[in-house]
């Protein structure tokens, strides 16, 4: 990256430095106060935020207070109106807890007076006890004896006292009191539970949660939790609240950062019972807001940004438009295009100041120089490559010929007249196509035909040693190729592959075209080659042996890589007692492109 920008750096122009140096000092400054005043407007968010959570949590504990002074009175007119004065031996208090219950239903489930044994003097509404339940231990009859002047708020649980004929069960929070029963004028101590509805807390703070930013929820002193937003979720362990250091806070406003959250917190005491109201804001909630203050300011920012870079470039066009028209009109000499397609020399800018104007007269005397020297390399790189593919096919030839020859003598000595003579037919058809007009590329079609002489010259002097198998793709047939390139590989199969086979040899070859590409193969089922040598059959140290397989195979790769530009050439595979496959990469080229492409050359 640094050796990139230092590069980029020395690439610069006047025109590109001018407008470079004033943008950059705009940036740094519009991004400066954007900075500055993202940061501002942020503060400003989470503030009005707090206040706005602040004002709600007021607002919620003036309900919550006013729903359980309710409840409390309740309780207190129960106590202190009926129970106090009224003696149970021959007076009843079901009377007036009925109408109580039935003045505050909505907000009740039930009215219960017990003696300090567990049994039930009176109850509304009038249903039957469950069998088995011991009021005795219940958490909120144990709590009004621990203190009894006070008032006692149990944590939410569900009403587990009266059968239901409707089997429903509802979840209460429990007010239970001491109270003073009197029987026969002898006063002892019994127990006053008031079941408020839970729902009525529940509707209280949903109606607080719907919408909005952040959650309010309800926590005892301890830090037992009476209403959250996501209880259910909290029991099942699948999200966590601070609420045991909630309780332990004091009331306030403050932030935090709990489960790898920053959150805004705001808590108030409810009186009476010691709850606490919590509000939580988690900065992610507020995003929304900071993005479109992010978003505003970008686009603000984005803007002025566009009009000082506008500004900018029009200054420096007026003052470097010379040089920049110079720096246009060669451009193409970058890309090296000098060449009778590329720009005229007379098209180089020559204007401005007499500095640019000098400048511009040399670089057209430059190009008229490079143009000369360009053509004479071209000319002299053309008939190197020529030379070299005539040098690497006039080695192909004679080897060939001098195997072909031998095997004719070969027949001649054993009277196989009929084969020699089909043996030299074949040879004078192979040497038509090797001509081929004194052209090095001929088509796939006059290869395969030129193989298959080959082989039938091979078959005549191998007989019944080794099958055949030609498989070529008709598509493939009309593409370009070397001259001379397979018979190399068919020989290499049948004199290292399957001559000295104690079975039937198979020869098999395939021509198609993959990923744009024409592939073909050459496989023998023979010995296979040995791994180290394998790794050098084409590289220089097969033709320094001078013989084998070795030179056939670096032959073909080398014209061909002469020849086409590119990751082009052999590929062998081979494993002993296997069989080898040489495979001809080679690009997909139809011959007439070709043709035209030399005529136009």
């Amino acid at each position: 990256m640094i050796r990139f920008i230092k590069e980029e750096y020395k690439k610069r122009s006047l025109q590109w430095t001018i407008s470079l140096s004033f943008t950059a000092i705009s940036v740094i400054s519009i991004a400066l106060m954007a900075i500055a005043f993202y940061t501002r407007s942020i503060n400003t968010i989470r503030t009005n935020t707090i206040k706005q959570n602040d004002q709600i949590v007021d607002q919620v504990s003036w309900n919550l207070n006013s729903y359980i002074r309710n409840m409390m009175s309740i309780s207190d007119t129960m106590c202190y109106s009926v129970i106090k004065n009224r003696d149970l031996t021959n007076e009843s208090i079901s009377k007036e807890m009925n109408l109580l219950y039935e003045a505050n239903k909505d907000n009740l489930t039930s009215i219960v007076c017990a003696t300090e044994d567990g049994a039930i003097i009176a109850a509304s509404p009038v249903s039957s006890r469950k069998s088995g339940v011991d009021l005795k231990k219940q958490e909120w009859f144990q709590n009004a004896f621990d203190e009894i002047e006070n008032i006692h708020f149990s944590a939410p649980h569900v009403q587990n006292i009266f059968d239901n004929s409707s089997y429903r069960y509802f979840w209460v929070v429990s007010l239970s009191r001491c109270v003073e029963l009197t029987n026969l004028g002898n006063v002892r101590n019994g127990v006053l539970l008031v079941d408020m509805n839970y729902s009525g807390i529940e509707q209280m703070f949903d109606k607080v949660n719907d919408g909005g930013v952040g959650f309010v929820y309800l926590c005892d002193a301890e830090g037992d939790i009476i209403y959250h937003p996501m209880q259910k979720a909290i029991y099942a362990g699948l999200v966590k609240e601070n609420n045991i250091d909630h309780a332990a806070h004091e009331d306030g406003a403050f932030s935090e950062k709990f489960d790898g959250q920053e959150r805004d917190v705001v808590i108030k005491t409810v009186g009476y019972t010691g709850w606490k109201i919590i509000s939580v804001t988690p900065l992610s909630e507020l995003a929304i807001d900071m993005g479109q203050t992010r978003n505003y300011l970008l686009m603000v920012a984005i803007f002025v940004l566009l009009l000082i870079i506008f500004g900018n470039n029009i200054i420096s066009y007026v003052v470097t438009d010379p040089i920049r028209r110079l720096e246009e009109s060669i451009t193409y000499l970058e890309e090296g295009a000098l060449n009778e397609a590329a720009m005229n020399e007379d098209d180089i800018y020559i204007g401005g100041s007499h500095e640019i104007r000098h400048l511009g007269r040399t670089i057209k005397s430059m190009i008229r120089q490079m143009k000369k020297l360009t053509d004479d390399m071209v000319r002299e790189q053309k008939a190197k490559r020529k030379s070299e593919l005539d040098a690497l096919q006039s080695q192909i030839n004679p080897h060939f010929l001098y195997n072909t020859l031998d095997s004719v003598v070969w027949m001649i000595e054993g009277e196989r007249y009929k084969d020699a003579i089909s043996m030299v037919t074949a040879l004078a058809q192979l040497f038509r196509i090797s001509l081929s007009k004194g052209n090095n590329i001929i088509t796939i079609h006059d290869e395969i035909i030129h193989a298959r002489n080959y082989l039938s010259i091979q078959k005549v002097r191998f007989k019944n040693k080794f099958s055949t198998s030609i498989d070529i793709d008709p598509a493939i047939e009309n593409c370009a190729t070397i001259k001379l390139i397979v018979q190399p590989l068919l020989e290499n199969a049948i004199y290292y592959g399957v001559e000295h086979m104690d079975g039937e040899g198979e020869i098999t070859l395939r021509g198609y075209e993959k990923d744009g590409d024409i592939y073909i193969s050459v496989s023998d089922n023979g010995m296979g080659i040995p791994k180290e040598t394998l790794d050098t059959l084409l590289t220089d140290k097969a033709r320094s042996r001078g013989k084998g397989s070795g030179i056939g195979l670096w032959n073909v790769n080398q014209r061909i890589q002469i020849y086409f530009k590119g990751d082009y050439g052999l590929i062998v595979e081979s494993e002993l007692d296997e069989g080898t496959t040489v495979t001809i990469h080679l690009p997909k080229v139809p011959i007439e492109e070709y043709r035209k492409e030399e005529s136009g050359r």
